[in-house]
């Protein structure tokens, strides 16, 4: 069985991303403004999300779409890599892990 792919490199993940149609995204789960946010990687329908919904609190937990440059700002300052499961002929599988460089 093949092995996971661990990807640092910003175009080989941003290249992983779009040939699935993904989107980058942040998750803010924190209860209170300043708390590092989850970073996702949303794919189909929710990375085309309509961004004008009705206001909510400030971190509501909600899903947001961000730009790649502030996505790679947390990714890189958190020290991770996303792990994939190796590429297949005609297969394009969206699974993913935001895993520790270390």
């Amino acid at each position: 069985m093949a092995e996971t792919r661990y990807l640092t490199n910003h175009e080989e993940v941003r290249d992983w991303a779009a040939a699935r149609m993904g989107a980058p995204a942040i998750v803010d789960t924190s209860p209170e403004s300043g708390t590092q946010p989850m970073l996702r990687i949303v794919f189909d329908q929710a990375a085309y999300q309509d961004q004008d919904r009705a206001d909510r609190p400030p971190n509501a937990g909600g899903v947001e779409l961000v730009e790649w440059s502030e996505w790679f700002e947390l990714f890189d300052k958190a020290g991770l890599a996303l792990a994939v499961n190796p590429e297949l002929p005609g297969r394009k599988d969206g699974w993913y892990e935001l895993v520790s460089r270390d």
